[in-house]
């Protein structure tokens, strides 16, 4: 079975919940809700990461490369809840401070 990831907005974040994998990521950008939110954000976006189960560096490119896209129109990406894995690799990779 493909693990799966899911994107929903709450109270003023988008909520990922599942694995933020290479092999998720995937499917769940075609489906594009993710797309349609980060296209619809203002200001700042709350990414919600308590319900993130798992996620590798395929995971951490993809926030990476989201943040290069709302940092384009001037809006922050902020993570909240973020899990000791995704922390793991941030640091590893050096890019800590892209979050910041």
């Amino acid at each position: 079975m493909t693990p799966k990831i899911s994107f929903t907005e709450s109270k003023g974040e988008i909520v990922l919940t599942g694995e933020l994998t290479r092999a998720s990521l995937p499917s769940a950008l075609k489906q594009s809700a993710i797309v349609q939110l980060l296209k619809n954000a203002q200001s700042t976006v709350y990414f919600d990461l308590s319900k993130v189960s798992r996620v590798d560096t395929a995971g951490l490119a993809w926030l990476i490369h989201s943040l290069g896209q709302l940092k384009q129109r001037d809006i922050r990406l902020e993570l909240r809840n973020t899990p000791e894995q995704l922390q793991n690799l941030m640091e590893l990779g050096q890019v800590t401070t892209l979050f910041e």
